[in-house]
């Protein structure tokens, strides 16, 4: 039968069939090399919460599986993920942060809701889950909560010795949930579901060798570890995980979340432990949302995280919001369209890739239409997110309007109080410093370049007894408080959300301290908090930006992205390519230099490359000579 002619969307020109792209079972994952083989390039896969918030069942999982396995597991798309709550009982009164809905076994381990996934009946777990998708040619993941279920905690479960197969005892004593579970570190945003472990406490790391057992025994893959980075940071649990992991005879992906206020100082002392890892919030489908990417991943080139750390740890974007979604935090399957447009889809698409960002879909694969599959799957971008290095910011371009704003693609920036910024950061980095008591009541940080009479205050709150366990000597009374905005309504500063103020309550994440380094530190987090001015990064977001990346054959790609609301004509010099790309274009009437998405060639004679991009845009050139 002749080949299929290449098909036309919108701004994007299929190139004709190339050879396959190598799949992500080629990187090797022999039994003999464990987890040091795993990530070897960024995953990809499909994931259940964009498409299905919690309200995944068996029959719509495997229904999306079987059309990955069809369409773009030879794309090397192999990772299918069923995402959060999948434990819960789907019933009234039951929700994102609800209590008393969740399968919970005798050892105090989450279990498949029997309803949703009636394969799970009689303690069968996942097993004909995963084996029905390992069948596919796929790989099978689950998303986690971090900690202990509270469920477990309140009964005190016992835990399992998976080396004895009975009850764990040490010390002459049986030991339960209760015993382990850290009332005062529960997750901030389901403080109702999970809370942490003691993970220097035997029976802590017990019960973690219990849980991944349990999961490698099901078939598990690939594990998305929630509440355990960015704000909720927990380096201690992060390890012990990881340790766990690497004793269990399957190799599994450990990818943590979520990303919020994540920084490259952040990630410096975890990637050694896991293989990919969130640097941002949840990304829906607003522009809003994909903007910022766009500082998070330049401040991670810069930072040289984008190439992986031995190559198999990777800073993730997030999902791609494209096609048939949800909204977050319903109890509602696909019933909406993505907001996005073509172009804004077009732009997020090549910024991950550029970024080596692992790509996971999250529409529902039931109504993957033909114009997402060849975005999604376009040879170029899948090349140039696994097969590129050098991959950073361009910073050598100029950029002028040539329309007038669109005003239905506003802009809205996250500021507080007059006109800061807040977020967070790990203590050892210099932009943590600065605060300070300015009476009794106020704590305040000075900012701006030239005028250091400008300051930020909060207030003082009086530090309630915290519904999360934590407890306090007198000393400790004085030095750890509650902070409010002066003559707002905000709330309280709050370590897990962003922006960073939230309704005031009884939690630690809520609990703040003065150190004598001058650093306003989160008794929730550890992590320390960072104040600008918002007019210092008010260029940052918008205007024009450009990433650039060297193909494993010399050839180099060049990505303008317009993030202004107006079409802009972005234009770059040969001779500043030539000094980031690290090599001499010689010989320039000799190269050519394809537009991907039209298949035009241009001439690099002239010295420089232009083209006029729309609002929210993008354009690709790819450089051979």
């Amino acid at each position: 039968r002749p080949p299929r002619p290449p098909r036309v969307v919108p701004h994007l020109v299929r190139p004709p069939p190339r050879r396959a792209m190598p799949l992500a079972s080629c990187e090797a994952e022999a039994a003999g090399d464990g987890r040091r083989r795993l990530a070897m390039l960024p995953p990809r896969g499909w994931n259940s919460y964009d498409s299905f918030s919690w309200t995944i069942d068996e029959a719509a999982f495997l229904h999306n599986a079987q059309i990955m396995a069809d369409r773009l597991l030879p794309h090397g798309y192999q990772y299918a993920v069923i995402d959060f709550l999948w434990y819960r009982k789907n019933a009234n009164g039951s929700g994102e942060d609800s209590y008393g809905f969740d399968s919970v076994d005798q050892w105090g381990r989450p279990f498949p809701d029997p309803e949703r996934f009636p394969s799970s009946a009689g303690g069968e777990g996942f097993k004909h889950v995963a084996d029905k998708v390992h069948a596919m040619g796929l790989k099978f993941g689950i998303h986690l909560m971090n900690g202990i279920s509270t469920q477990a905690v309140n009964a005190s479960t016992p835990i399992l010795d998976v080396d004895t197969g009975k009850a764990y005892v040490e010390d002459g004593r049986q030991w339960t949930a209760s015993d382990i579970g850290l009332t005062h570190r529960t997750c901030a945003w389901m403080s109702n579901g999970f809370m942490s472990v003691n993970t220097d406490a035997g029976a802590g790391r017990a019960f973690l060798r219990s849980l991944y057992r349990q999961y490698a025994d099901w078939g598990v893959d690939f594990v998305k570890l929630d509440c355990i980075f960015g704000t909720d940071y927990s380096p201690k649990e992060i390890m012990a995980v990881s340790e766990t992991l690497k004793e269990l005879e399957r190799p599994v992906i450990l990818s943590i979340s979520p990303g919020t206020e994540v920084t490259p100082a952040l990630a410096e002392n975890i990637t050694q432990h896991v293989d990919m890892y969130r640097i941002t919030g949840d990304d829906w489908d607003s522009w809003k949302d994909v903007r910022p990417h766009f500082d998070v991943a330049r401040s991670f080139a810069d930072a040289n995280k984008i190439t992986g750390l031995r190559g198999r740890s990777w800073p993730d974007l997030d999902m791609l919001p494209f096609g048939r979604l949800t909204d977050a935090g319903v109890n509602q399957g696909p019933h909406r369209s993505t907001n996005l447009t073509f172009d804004e889809q077009l732009t997020q698409m090549v910024l991950w890739s550029m970024a080596k960002s692992p790509l996971m879909y999250g529409g529902d694969l039931r109504h993957l239409n033909d114009d997402t599959f060849d975005l999604i799957t376009h040879p170029t971008l899948l090349k140039i997110n696994h097969h590129t290095k050098n991959n950073m910011e361009f910073g050598y371009i100029h950029s002028e309007r040539t329309s007038e704003r669109n005003e239905h693609s506003g802009r809205s920036d996250l500021t507080n109080n007059g006109g800061t910024v807040l977020g967070l950061a790990t203590c050892n980095d210099k932009n943590t410093g600065g605060w300070h008591s300015s009476s009794k009541d106020h704590i305040c940080r000075g900012f701006g370049i030239q005028n250091d009479n400008a300051s930020f205050c909060m207030s003082k709150a009086k530090l309630l007894p915290t519904s999360d366990g934590v407890t306090m000597s007198g000393v400790e009374d004085q030095a750890k408080f509650h902070l409010v905005g002066i003559d707002t309504n905000d709330g309280c500063l709050d370590a897990s959300v962003s922006p960073m103020f939230s309704t005031c309550e009884q939690h630690s994440k809520q609990v703040w301290e003065l150190t004598e380094n001058g650093q306003l530190k989160s008794s929730y987090s550890g992590l320390c908090a960072t104040m600008k001015s918002s007019k210092e990064g008010e260029s940052e977001t918008t205007g024009a930006r450009a990433w650039t990346a060297t193909g494993d054959k010399g050839e180099i790609y060049l990505a303008f992205f317009n993030l202004d609301t107006a079409s802009r004509k972005i234009a770059v010099r040969v001779p500043d390519l030539e000094k980031v790309a690290g090599q001499k274009l010689a010989r320039k009437h000799l190269c050519t230099c394809t537009e991907v998405w039209s298949g035009k060639s241009r001439s690099l004679m002239k010295g420089d490359i232009s083209e006029v991009v729309s609002a929210h845009g993008s354009i690709l050139f790819e450089i051979q000579c």
